[in-house]
Order: structure tokens, then sequence, then C-alpha cells
């Protein structure tokens, strides 16, 4: 299961109370519709669509669902993940690939990958807290949080 982000789409939605067809670009966020939208399958239609929250390499995940207020506030939008607090360049240039590797080995947490520069671009501290993200949409209504 995936749901794209960073695309547009066409799509009905509601504005000033009257239904438009709008194109609809979610640049930083994804799809969340609410539950019995016609445009979510049928496995969803009770819950909503979900959306997959991915942590960093060192923290947990997120599942959340589409809302009413969603639609009406974002047109059916919530965020994708936590969001860069650093730039890749910034992040190669502060944060070192064996001190990355040896915090998350704390953790158990162990990486395999081609390039140390990967490492240090997606290490836990180039991200915003995802727990705080995910909380922020939910308290707004945008979306629901499922599971942890």
């Amino acid at each position: 299961y995936d749901v794209s982000h960073n695309i547009a789409k066409m799509e009905e939605h509601i504005v000033n109370g009257k239904r438009k067809r709008l194109l609809v670009h979610r640049k930083g966020s994804t799809r969340a519709f609410p539950p019995h939208h016609p445009l979510i399958p049928v496995d969803y239609q009770l819950t909503g669509q979900p959306v997959l929250i991915g942590g960093t390499m060192g923290t947990c995940s997120y599942v959340l669902t589409g809302t009413e207020r969603g639609m009406e506030e974002t047109f059916g939008s919530t965020c994708h993940g936590a969001g860069r607090a650093l730039s890749r360049a910034k992040s190669r240039r502060n944060i070192g690939f064996q001190d990355v590797l040896d915090k998350l080995a704390t953790m158990g947490i162990s990486v395999r990958v081609a390039s140390p520069k990967l490492v240090m671009e997606e290490a836990p501290e180039s991200y915003k807290n995802v727990t705080d993200v995910v909380d922020t949409c939910h308290a707004a209504g945008i979306s629901k949080k499922s599971m942890k």
C-alpha cells in the first residue's frame, strides 16, 4: 500500500458552497480522504484513507486516516512525513557518518547503505519530530491517528 505525495491531481471539492473541479497540488503533503469518500477503495470506506507517515531511521512511524474536516480545510490533504529540519547539504556538513551509525547502534538499529552521504542526509536529526507533526495534524482535525 502506498499513497502518492508531491503530485497534482484533478479532483472535485466544495469551494464557497459549490462543487468545483480543481487541480490540487500536494507538495509536502498527501491525499487523506475521509470515510465513505467515493474515490477510496471499498476496504477503507469505513475507516477513511490510510496514510503512512514514516519516521526517521531512529523514530517511530504512524498510520493516519482522512477526516471530513480535512476535506473542508485542506481538500483532503495531510502531512506525508515529518519534514526536513536541515537541508541535505547542511546535514552532510554538520552530521558525521560514524556518529549517526554509533547512535543508531545504541538503539539496536543497524544500517546498510551504499553511500555514507545518504546516512548523513537521512539522519534522525535532519528531520522534525514526527510525533509533533502527527499530533498537530490530529489536533487540527485534518487527519486522525490510527496507529503508532
